[in-house]
């Protein structure tokens, strides 16, 4: 623990020998957004008291049919199962609705034997979004809930991810399904926030050097020379050495599937908040200036950046929504022109996202906030759909938009 106070401290003293002198500059939010975000939210809330009458009690939602009207749900150990009980908590920190709070709440019961899943590498998503969601608003707001069984959770699911992790390859293994030998795909650091979490919570330094190895690793093999990425590397467990660079989700093993690149841009822009070291910034905006140059005119990602162009060519909302939040972040810690031009990148976003062509009226779209998502394409699943993880990287978007005049929050 020492070794990363001692070293936490060496890259702030060293900071502008790594040609990022220039201080970010502290960023407002314009009025006019805000009040399109003030009535989002509202108009949030109430689309999620619709959704959240239709979910079973014993699923959690995940899509939405519109040809057949029919709500796809999915059990706990989906990994997306997580963000619609964070969705909801984001939801009651903006209105104090408890109705947002107690739904989260009951929810969160289905995922907490989670917590020692040892076969999945999405327990970021699936638990620290909620729980660390719900620890927030324990720190931010007026909720006297007791922080410890929430911490244990985290913990019991920050040790079940890391026993996926090999230190050979120096990355946590995404499936553990054939053809592959020792997959590890772009969306998986994401989930490096858990571990990051479980230090600062424990004072275990194990968790970070994890995280870190594995963000390390993903720099030097999943990113072309342009800083767009591949979706997916498998590796030789014997070696650590590299077998392939494939695809998934994406159009082509070769092209620049759009999630994967927002998942990429958010993940280093998350690693450097939790280590400031500039290289991890440095990747984040390499990436982030990568995805500007590909977007469209209203900055809405086609679904893949190298799909054949026209006018047919399916956006990826949930893309564009990680893609937002992301910038906000990223704007806060970038150079000062530089941090501008995410901000603007993402305010665009949300202006996009906000309009009649991509979110849904009250009582529309199954109760899903946005329409046009794409989950994976290749695999005929989920085309042009609402999606859960949509939702909650556009409401987190806009509270970390609103929340750009309150830096304690962050």
């Amino acid at each position: 623990m020492y070794k990363i106070v001692f070293s936490m401290l060496l890259v702030n003293v060293l900071w502008p020998v790594f040609g990022l002198a220039q201080r970010p500059e502290h960023l407002q939010p314009k009025a006019g957004l805000v009040r399109l975000i003030d009535g989002n939210l509202h108009q949030a809330v109430n689309q999620y008291k619709i959704l959240m009458g239709r979910v079973p009690a014993d699923r959690l939602p995940r899509s939405y049919t519109a040809v057949s009207a029919t709500l796809v749900t999915s059990d706990a150990g989906w990994w997306t199962s997580g963000f619609y009980p964070a969705t909801l908590f984001y939801l009651y920190q903006d209105s104090h609705d408890t109705a947002m709070l107690n739904e989260g709440e009951r929810r969160l019961k289905l995922l907490e034997k989670e917590q020692y899943n040892r076969g999945t590498h999405d327990l970021g998503f699936m638990m620290y979004c909620p729980y660390g969601d719900l620890l927030k608003l324990i720190h931010h707001s007026r909720l006297r809930e007791p922080e410890a069984p929430i911490v244990s959770v985290l913990m019991n699911s920050a040790r079940s991810l890391s026993t996926r992790f090999n230190p050979t390859v120096g990355c946590i293994r995404s499936w553990d399904s054939k053809p592959w030998n020792y997959p590890v795909i772009i969306d998986n650091m994401m989930n490096l926030e858990l571990l990051f979490r479980a230090t600062q919570e424990s004072g275990d330094s194990s968790f970070y050097r994890i995280a870190v190895t594995h963000a390390n690793t993903t720099m030097r093999n999943h990113f072309r020379p342009d800083y767009s990425s591949y979706h997916v590397v498998d590796y030789d467990t014997a070696t650590g050495q590299v077998l392939a660079r494939k695809t998934a989700q994406g159009y082509a093993d070769s092209s620049a599937w759009a999630r994967g690149q927002s998942w990429g841009m958010y993940g280093y822009t998350m690693v450097y908040r939790y280590t400031r070291d500039p290289k991890y910034l440095g990747q984040a905006m390499h990436i982030a200036d990568y995805i500007l140059a590909r977007l469209p005119a209203d900055k809405v990602p086609y679904w893949d950046y190298d799909a054949p162009a026209g006018p047919r060519v399916l956006r990826d909302v949930s893309a564009g929504a990680i893609l937002a939040s992301g910038l906000i972040e990223l704007s806060r810690d970038a150079p000062s022109e530089k941090g501008r031009a995410y901000l603007e990148a993402a305010e665009q976003i949300i202006v996009s996202l906000s309009s009649s062509t991509y979110h849904a009226v009250v009582g529309a779209n199954g109760g899903f906030l946005l329409m046009h998502s794409v989950g994976n394409l290749p695999g005929h699943s989920e085309i042009d759909v609402p999606l859960t993880y949509a939702d909650y990287y556009f409401v987190e978007a806009m509270l970390r938009y609103k929340e750009l005049e309150h830096p304690e929050l962050w």
